[in-house]
């Protein structure tokens, strides 16, 4: 259907569209009017031709995890032997190559493992920053309130301390949808709506960065889809301290929910209308890794001013059935392709250079460490 005359001159305008309208144009807006004003609202963020995206790695430090949520592949709960915490020696050992190809950021995640309190945490990120020269984004939001909890300690003295210990910013990982009705159907333990918004409104007031993420095509209805991106924009307009957005398909092979993925055109429809909804936020990240590097191209014209991070491991979303690759001459390459200069940059979005690959060699790679990107912000 057509996206109506006021709808149109609202986004062009710069003016916040509505709770109802912005669920009328997901629902049934014309799908390449619909790109065309998230590229609008892109293009007067981002005037450059400039696409950006970071090297960094995700290393999920443990699968043990007692929220077993339905849409998880990944996670082990005790005492299965499958369950793993990673040491020092196998930890120093993915940092090492991180950096060998140019990262200066660690994305670090695990689950709620029950016998982890805040001084693991702290230990870790003390020997980390002592022995590299590294950014880290790390824990989730559950995490984060896990760690408060096993440790008997207030959510904001949790956060201090961890900053204090070396944790630079929090990824916007277990956001999911931000509806409690959908929140109790795909996770068992993995916090409600408001705590979620709490962690992330507490971060902000320290003065910490954070990034924002949904992962949408399960069980939420449309109305819900738009509730989550409303909830995000209202946190934004009170802190300014998101970011980035970054959504994402839920991928249903290996996860007790099963069903069928989201399509494409679904994806990039959705992905437009967050660029629409949420005018406060500065950046949106493409998700190939859901969607293949095609996609990832398009999605630069849908809204998307930001590829992602160039990773050398990712398993959450692998493990449930997605396995798109790339090496960063690729990513270089299709952003080229798709009419926009690669640049990297850090959390903060400052540019740091051209593509690191163009003017050093990369050493090789154990199997199985191929890059790919990071959905968790």
């Amino acid at each position: 259907m057509p996206i109506s005359e006021d709808v149109r001159l609202k986004v062009q305008d710069g003016r916040r569209v509505s709770r109802e309208e912005a669920i009328d144009l997901l629902r049934e807006g014309d799908f390449l009017e619909l790109g065309m004003l998230a590229d609008v609202v892109r293009w007067r963020k981002h005037p450059e031709p400039v696409v950006t995206y970071i090297i960094d790695r995700n290393i999920n430090y443990t699968n043990v995890c007692t929220a077993q949520c339905a849409f998880c592949a990944f996670y082990r709960d005790l005492p299965s032997k499958e369950g793993y915490l990673l040491g020092k020696d196998e930890l120093a050992r993915k940092i090492e190559e991180t950096i060998a190809l140019g990262g200066r950021q660690i994305l670090l995640q695990g689950g709620l493992h029950p016998d982890l309190g805040i001084e693991y945490y702290e230990g870790l990120f003390r020997w980390m920053k002592a022995s590299w020269p590294l950014w880290v984004h790390g824990l989730s939001p559950a995490e984060v309130w896990h760690i408060a909890r096993v440790s008997k300690l207030e959510l904001e003295e949790t956060l201090r301390r961890l900053m204090a210990a070396g944790l630079d910013s929090i990824p916007g990982g277990g956001a999911e949808i931000l509806s409690d009705r959908v929140r109790q159907v795909i996770g068992i333990a993995k916090g409600s709506t408001a705590e979620w918004l709490e962690v992330m409104e507490t971060a902000h007031g320290l003065g910490m960065k954070t990034t924002a993420t949904m992962m949408f095509g399960h069980v939420e209805t449309l109305e819900e889809r738009v509730e989550h991106l409303l909830h995000l924009r209202d946190l934004q307009d009170r802190t300014g301290g998101f970011t980035a957005f970054i959504g994402w398909t839920f991928q249903p092979e290996n996860t007790a929910l099963a069903g069928d993925e989201l399509t494409s055109f679904q994806y990039l429809r959705t992905l437009a209308v967050s660029r629409i909804v949420l005018d406060n936020f500065p950046n949106v990240q493409a998700s190939w890794v859901t969607q293949g590097s095609k996609i990832g191209q398009v999605s630069l014209r849908f809204g998307a001013n930001d590829f992602g991070s160039l990773m050398i491991e990712e398993n959450v979303v692998s493990a449930a059935g997605s396995h798109f690759r790339l090496t960063e001459a690729e990513m270089a390459r299709a952003i080229q392709e798709a009419g926009f200069a690669p640049k990297r940059r850090t959390m903060s979005y400052e540019i740091v250079g051209d593509p690191y690959c163009w003017s050093h060699e990369t050493p090789d790679l154990p199997p199985g460490h191929a890059a790919a990107t990071s959905v968790a912000g």
